[in-house]
């Protein structure tokens, strides 16, 4: 099999090193671990702000609810384009110049928002909405540098470890609207775009913590080890090849997950602001939904790693059936009912993301690893980007209960696709 072209076939004597040393490539991986890690608590401050304003933001700029989706499909749907730009630079150039250039994309998207909101320019805050996907996408896709050395024993708790960082700024950035709106307020900017301000200065920081540390590049490192393995004529093609089934499962698994998530989150902060819960209401619910995207994650990697990938992708399908059946129940006065849901909702996620990533990773060839990688995320991006959009019009024409059992039951409908395509796949 020949190796995809980059810019490991010179292999100067530094990548030589890390392919000649199992040692030094332990200790890149904890390296790069770590710099993911102080990258993904800005990314996930990042992220939280359009998440918990970008529907309240556009309902206030357009007068409806109709169309309070949009932002959360269009900064889906600008996820996408940016996924697959950033997995073709990390498959040519490594991960620290696809994710650095993705993280200073959505923090230029996020500085637009604010400017659209400050002169109420509509087609600007939709086009910056599109521009500011590019953090989102790149946020998921910091995930896959941790696996880049990790063994199959490892790969799950890494995208474990990264998703947990992003924790701590994905909780803090919804506990900071108020805080936030109140800056934006005493500085002339309407308070909806308070929380965009941290979203520009969080993914500026992110970029560049990868750009300075993430020397050398894990991904061009991987790549050198996968060639000289495979030059290796005791390493058997098959160790080293791509199984199709394994991608998709992988990929269908993430892409349900998403949508679900998508489209019962986007809509939960209008169905309690016609209730009459406060902002800091919101945030506080949306904040405990995204700690329970992430802050499980050390005991999913674990339980994927250990249990196993399909048991719990079924997981995953059951938890988020669970979650829309209490989003549709709960009273939309009680605060505690819709936390729990929410959080379910976010476990769900966490369960399908985890792994379906190790799926997919397992089932790629490490050369081009990042260019399968980045066009599954396409498609993630793009069940989000539907989610997002149709949830609105969903709960427009029906309502809020009626938009989150349908979520449940399309997340349950993913368990027959599990049991066939690993049954192909065996």
């Amino acid at each position: 099999m020949k190796l995809h072209q980059s810019p490991i076939d010179k292999q100067p004597a530094w990548l030589q090193s890390y392919i000649n040393s199992t040692e030094k490539q332990r200790r890149l991986y904890k390296r790069t671990l770590v710099i993911v890690v102080i990258a993904q608590i800005f990314g996930g401050a990042g992220l939280a702000a359009g998440i918990t304003v970008g529907a309240l933001l556009a309902q206030d700029m357009l007068g409806t609810d109709s169309y309070a989706g949009v932002p959360v499909a269009l900064f889906t749907l600008g996820s996408a384009g940016a996924a697959l730009a950033v997995g073709r630079l990390s498959q040519r150039f490594g991960r620290r110049a696809g994710l650095a250039a993705g993280f200073f994309g959505g923090g230029m998207g996020a500085v637009g928002v604010v400017i659209a909101a400050i002169t109420s320019n509509v087609p600007l805050l939709f086009a910056c909405l599109l521009i500011y996907g590019a953090g989102t996408a790149t946020n998921l896709q910091a995930r896959y540098a941790g696996t880049d050395l990790a063994n199959t024993k490892q790969r799950a708790t890494a995208v474990s470890i990264a998703m947990v960082a992003t924790t701590f700024g994905a909780v803090a950035g919804p506990n900071l609207v108020g805080v936030m709106g109140a800056f934006a307020a005493s500085i002339g900017v309407p308070s909806l775009a308070g929380p965009f301000i941290l979203a520009a200065a969080a993914y500026t920081l992110a970029g560049v913590v990868l750009l300075i540390l993430l020397r050398p590049d894990p991904y061009i490192v991987s790549q050198a080890v996968a060639g000289a393995a495979e030059r290796d004529a005791s390493v058997e093609d098959t160790a080293l090849s791509t199984n199709k089934h394994g991608v998709v499962i992988g990929a269908l698994v993430m892409i349900i997950s998403q949508i679900v998530m998508v489209a019962i989150m986007t809509m939960t902060p209008v169905h309690m602001g016609h209730h009459g819960h406060s902002l800091n209401d919101i945030g506080l619910i949306i904040g405990v939904h995204i700690g329970a995207m992430y802050l499980p994650s050390l005991v999913t990697g674990v339980l994927v790693d250990k249990v196993g990938r399909y048991v719990m992708a079924v997981a995953s399908g059951v938890t988020l059936l669970a979650a829309g059946l209490l989003s549709a129940g709960a009273p939309a006065d009680s605060m505690l009912g819709l936390t729990i849901a929410l959080a379910l909702l976010g476990l769900g996620w966490n369960f399908g993301l985890i792994s379906g990533t190790a799926i997919l990773v397992d089932s790629t060839h490490p050369t081009t690893r990042a260019k399968t990688q980045g066009s599954v995320d396409v498609f993630i991006a793009l069940a989000g980007a539907s989610g997002g959009a149709l949830s609105g019009v969903v709960a427009a024409l029906t309502s809020y209960p009626i938009l989150s059992i349908a979520g449940g039951i399309l997340s349950v409908m993913l368990i027959p696709f599990i049991i066939w395509f690993r049954n192909q796949s065996a």
